[in-house]
């Protein structure tokens, strides 16, 4: 399965072990096919990186984020997006569209307000989590 997931629920996943963003991202590390762009990258550890998160973020999270990312699929972006009401969450749309992505994964109102994009739906983690019995 060919997944997004956006910043959100990455934050998300850092701040609460036992959440739905976590049990997703367990998840993923185990039989999902991350997608990741060098923007989508980028965005995920600068925002955890921010001194008010990076507090209380275990160390052991972000080892494993990295070799998460680090065994991601990376993507071309050829083809832009601009048709987010929040152009900073284009940038999952083209990995998305870009990387023929089986679903994104947000917590962000903006991607979710969407429902599907272009045929990909966009669901919350819980969403994910109830359809993939995690």
């Amino acid at each position: 399965m060919r997944i997004v997931v956006d910043t959100n629920v990455l934050v998300s996943a850092a701040l609460k072990d036992s959440s739905w963003p976590a049990s997703t991202v367990r998840w993923i590390e185990k039989y999902g096919d991350l997608l990741k762009t060098d923007a989508t990258e980028r965005e995920a550890f600068l925002v955890l990186e921010r001194p008010y998160i990076a507090a209380k973020i275990p160390p052991l999270f972000l080892t494993n984020l990295r070799l998460l990312f680090a065994s991601a699929e990376q993507v071309t972006v050829t083809e832009r997006v601009t048709e987010c009401r929040d152009p900073n969450d284009d940038k999952f749309l083209e990995l998305a569209v870009n990387g023929h992505a089986d679903v994104i994964v947000s917590g962000d109102a903006d991607l979710l307000v969407l429902d599907r994009f272009r045929g990909i739906p966009i669901i919350t983690p819980a969403a994910f989590g109830h359809a993939r019995v995690i």
